[in-house]
This record gives structure tokens, sequence and C-alpha cells, in this order.
């Protein structure tokens, strides 16, 4: 039923197809030249080594995480306004504090001069001591406003600092010491990740050869039955041939002749539809292999007398069965991705430890007072989060992420009973289309045996057309069931094959 859908699906695809024909060279091909082609031209295929190499990259990522992050932040500001430290009224006493002393100290100096004046004593003490004339003197000359006051200003320029324009970098590194086993545990996700990838693409790729060589087989099938209906057909039409000369001789009748004709045309009926057939197949086979449908192919193997047997190989062990079929590899590994999912989530129970260090420069820069120029620091240390409560929510997630690998968890086991039913009823089944093959090939054998013996009585006239013709139908039908063993051998070796993952990996080639 489903090879008969596939073919209606050519020939829809065929009648869609407009222009003429073109004419194309013939071209052999064995079954590992289709092989090839199909690989090599799959889109699914192509799609999924691009997943494979994506995966690659997803692994790469994760470790990347082991790795320290550095990075550098540059940052510009522009403040229309400024800041100022002190109010205005105390900017303005800073500023003229020289001023203020000045008149201050001549203030005391005046006070000093007039009790010297009213007291006689002190009086003549001050005249008869000139170093204290001469302190007097300087106090009263001296000019200390200048210079408290460019004191005063320079303070008050510093309480005024210029932020109209700041500029600032940072050069950090974070060096992860332990994540709570976070960072673990993604990487061998990402590694599991890798394989599922290429066991997926590997599962594409059997799939691509099943279907091949099933196309193949089914082509020389076709074939075999348009040589044998070509057969046939000649044999009906030389045994019409005789019965005419029997009906003129009268040894035997007008009926005779009619069944005759009437079988004839049945056969040349039959070869119509094999070679209809043959092409058709030829033309899926095409499709499969990427060639244009209407390219003229012969296989290595359809002008062959008979289909060969496949080899007979031992059986494997089923561990080995499951290990070796990518459908029971990717359940093994998904189980993996979502138990490491589960410490994932529970990573983010646990303390997370980082050790980091930055270089700060700065302008304006503080290490010397306020200075608009640029200066840097460095500084390290270690970060420690340790979570406290986090409302159910990460511990929810765990029991989720444990229910999800569980679930993959009985889904391999459901597989592998499945695997091992196909398998162990692939293998009865190739049990008995060898029985089948032998009896069709002893069947064969006595067939041809006896259409020998029915034409050379027929032409001997000892034998009549019906029991010829009976013995031509037996021999077609022996012949028939003859190909249709050995097809059978060969589809049931295909399905083994693919049952028991002998087909290979292909995913190991992939960079």
């Amino acid at each position: 039923m489903r090879l008969t859908k596939r073919i209606i699906g050519a020939v829809l695809l065929i009648s869609s197809l407009a222009g003429p024909t073109a004419l194309r060279a013939q071209q052999t091909l064995t079954l590992e030249d289709c092989r090839r082609m199909a690989t090599e031209g799959n889109k699914e295929l192509d799609q999924a080594r691009s997943k494979v190499e994506m995966s690659e990259y997803d692994r790469k990522i994760a470790f990347a995480n082991y790795l320290p992050n550095i990075s550098a932040t540059g940052t510009y500001l522009y403040n229309s306004g400024n800041v100022a430290l002190i109010s205005d009224d105390i900017s303005t006493t800073l500023t003229s504090s020289g001023t203020l002393l000045q008149a201050g100290l001549q203030q005391k100096i005046e006070v000093l001069k007039q009790a010297i004046a009213t007291n006689p004593a002190i009086a003549a003490e001050y005249m008869r001591s000139p170093l204290m004339q001469t302190l007097v003197g300087a106090i009263s000359e001296a000019d200390v406003s200048t210079a408290i006051n460019s004191i005063g200003t320079e303070v008050d320029k510093a309480l005024h600092p210029d932020l109209h324009n700041i500029f600032a970098g940072t050069v950090s590194l974070t060096q992860p010491v332990f994540m709570g086993g976070k960072i673990v545990a993604a990487n061998r996700i990402a590694k599991l990740a890798e394989e599922l990838s290429r066991a997926q693409y590997d599962q594409k790729y059997q799939e691509v050869l099943v279907n091949v060589d099933r196309d193949y087989w089914q082509v020389v099938s076709l074939a075999g039955k348009q040589k044998l209906a070509e057969s046939y057909s000649d044999l009906l039409h030389n045994l019409e041939k005789n019965v005419e000369i029997s009906v003129k001789e009268g040894v035997a009748t007008k009926s005779d002749e009619l069944q005759i004709k009437v079988k004839a045309n049945e056969a040349d009926m039959l070869k119509t539809k094999a070679t209809n057939g043959l092409r058709l197949s030829k033309m899926l086979l095409c499709k499969e292999i990427g060639l244009p449908l209407d390219s003229d192919i012969t296989l290595a193997d359809e002008n062959l007398d008979e289909v060969p047997a496949p080899a007979a190989g031992d059986d494997k062990d089923m561990d080995q069965v499951f290990e070796d079929r990518p459908e029971t590899r990717s359940l093994s590994l998904a189980s993996g991705i979502y138990k490491g999912k589960v410490n994932v989530e529970r990573a983010e129970m646990l303390p997370k430890v980082a050790a980091v260090a930055n270089y700060v420069v700065t302008n304006p820069n503080m290490q010397n007072g306020f200075n608009n120029s640029f200066k840097g620091f460095f500084t390290a240390g270690v970060v420690v989060n340790v979570p406290i409560f986090h409302g159910m929510e990460v511990r929810n997630k765990v029991r989720k992420a444990q229910a999800e690998a569980t679930i993959y968890e009985s889904r391999l086991e459901d597989a592998k009973n499945m695997i091992n039913l196909q398998v162990t009823k692939l293998r009865k089944e190739r049990e008995e289309a060898w029985e089948k093959y032998t009896m069709a090939k002893s069947n064969l054998s006595s067939a041809e045996e006896n259409l020998r013996t029915a034409t050379v009585g027929f032409e001997a006239g000892v034998i009549d057309a019906n029991t010829t013709l009976a013995a031509q139908t037996a021999w077609l039908q022996a012949h028939s069931e003859f190909i249709d063993a050995g097809i059978e051998l060969q589809m049931n070796s295909v399905n083994l094959m693919q049952a028991q993952g002998e087909y290979g990996s292909a995913s190991d080639g992939i960079k």
C-alpha cells in the first residue's frame, strides 16, 4: 500500500512537469552509487548536519563559562550645573578672610597703642625697649590680607569642584569559583545535546538509506517482472502461431486458437503494465537520489537472471541493538539531559562564589584632593551569594525537571520493548522468507521442466494447446513467485538491518 502511494505521488509529480523531456545519457548505478547520491543531495540531512554544528557551538559556549569574564566600560557625562560644597555667604567670607583678619589686626594694634599712650609706666617701658618698638611697628605695617585672601580663594575653589565634564573607565574581571554546580551541569547537558543531535542525524541518514534501498530493490523487482512479461508474451505469441498452423491442419480447434489469442493479448497488456510500472519506479528512485525524473538509468542488479539473495549475518545481541539504534540513543541522551537539568535547577539553591577584580580610572579624581586629571586605582575581592528564600520556586523547578527525566526514562523503556518485538518479528519473517525463497526456487525448476516437456509434446503433436497453455501459465506464476520471494528477502534484509541499527553512524564525519 505504501509503495502504491509513493508511485502515485511520483505520477502526480510527473504530470505537473511541462515541456519536452530532455534526452539524457544512460547511467548504470549500483546500490552504493544510489546511497551516495541520496545522502549528498538530501535537504533534510543538510538541516540535521547544521543542527550538529549548532550543538557543537553550544558546547563551546557552555565551556566558556569556566573562563574569566573580562569587560571594559567607558563613561562620559556632561553636567550643565555645578556642585558647591558651601553656601555663597560662606564662600564670600572665605575669599575675604585676609581682609577681615587685617582689619581686626589693625584694630588690636590701635588698642595697644592707646593703652601704651594712656599708661605712663607702660609708655616708659615701651620707650626704653627698641625691640618692642620694632615689633609693634612691624605688626602695624604688616599686610596679611593678600596672602590670607589667596589661601581662602584656593580653599573656596576646592569647595567648588568642576563637575561639568566627568570621565570614568573600568576594566573588570570576574572569575567563577563555585556556582553551585550549575556550570558543570550545563557543560554535561551541552555535551549530551551534541551527542543527541548526532544521533538524530544518524536516524535521518538511516531513513534515507532505507528508502533508497527499498526503491532500488523495487526497481530490480519490476525489471524482473518486465522481462518475465516479455518472455511470457513471446511464448504465447509463438504458441499462437503454432495453434494457427494446427487449426489449418485440423489437429486443433478454432476455440483453441481464440483462447490462445485472448491469453496473448493479456500477456501484451501485462507487459505494458510492467513497463509502465518500471518506468515510474525508476522515476521515484531518481527523485530519491536527486536526479531529474526523466533520467535514463539502469541499475546494476536489474539485468541479473535472478534477484541476488542477501548475505546472512549473525544476529546481534539486543543490548548491542539498543546501543546501535539512534532512536534509543536519542531517548537515552534526552533522559540524561533532563537529569542534568535537575542539577541546574538545584544549583539555584546553593551558594555561589566568584572572584572579582577591577581597575577604575576617573577624571576628576580624589586621590590627592579634588583634581581634574586622570588617575586610577585597583580593587580585588570575593563575592559570595547565598540564596535564603525564593518562595519554593526553585524547589518546584527541581521537581518538574525530575518529572521530565522520569518521562523520558519511561519512553526509553517502551522504545526498547517495541524494538525487541520488531527485531524478533523480522527475524521470524526472515526465516519464513528463506523457506518461501527455497520453495519458490524449487517450484520454478519444476515449472521450467514442465514447460519444456509440454512445449516438446505440443510440437510433436502429443499434447494439446490447453495443456501447453496451462504449463506456460504455471511457469509465469512460478517465475513471478520466485522474483517476489527474492525481493521479499531483500526487503526483509533492509528492514532487519534498520531494526538492528546496522546502517552505521555517519555523524562522526561531521567536523
